[in-house]
């Protein structure tokens, strides 16, 4: 499966995670020790025309708000998360969105395959946490979980280093992909 295809099947078990969060449910704490539901809503609301527009080798202007800021209350959040998931496999979903150089919210340019890989891993480890969070149990293709495991064992430790991860949980060899997967995160599955 294309690089191009595993975004596809990440997204789509994102969308059906989304569309399955209740109001009741902002306020559950989630494995990612920063967010509750409301706050992982925001992450993802908020960096979310980045992430995408990174794949058009776009600028996107920097938010006026704070990440903290995203109104959850003002419209249908569900609805603009749904909309935002879908550009991200539209965006991604193109050949051209690996290919040169792209950023995400700096002037620095990074390889697109490695900005690529990494929204990836975020869509699926995002995707888990909201899951988790809400009682929700999603399946993901084993090619798509195989792909993202062999990336995170070469940048985990940059992610780490970035302070976009905590330090790894320990999982067992024979433990599900997604669990190795989070773990390599630092979250405990």
């Amino acid at each position: 499966m294309s690089r191009e295809q595993l975004i596809d099947h990440a997204v789509t078990t994102a969308l059906e995670v989304v569309e399955n969060v209740g109001p009741d449910q902002l306020g559950a704490p989630t494995p990612c020790a920063d967010f509750d539901v409301r706050a992982l809503l925001n992450h993802l609301l908020f960096w979310g025309p980045s992430l995408n527009a990174a794949a058009r080798k776009e600028a996107v202007p920097p938010p006026a708000a704070a990440e903290t800021d995203v109104d959850l209350t003002a419209g249908d959040w569900a609805a603009e998360l749904s909309a935002l998931l879908r550009d991200r496999a539209a965006a991604w979903g193109e050949p051209s969105a690996w290919t040169g150089t792209t950023s995400v919210g700096s002037p620095q340019q990074m390889p697109a395959e490695l900005i690529g890989s990494m929204v990836l891993g975020e869509t699926v480890v995002h995707t888990w946490d909201l899951a988790r969070a809400t009682g929700q149990a999603p399946a993901w293709d084993r090619e798509l979980l195989e792909h993202i495991h062999a990336d995170l064992l070469g940048s985990a430790q940059m992610g780490r280093d970035m302070g976009l991860y905590g330090p790894e949980v320990p999982v067992p060899a024979d433990a599900p992909l997604i669990d190795r997967i989070v773990g390599l995160t630092g979250r405990t599955p």
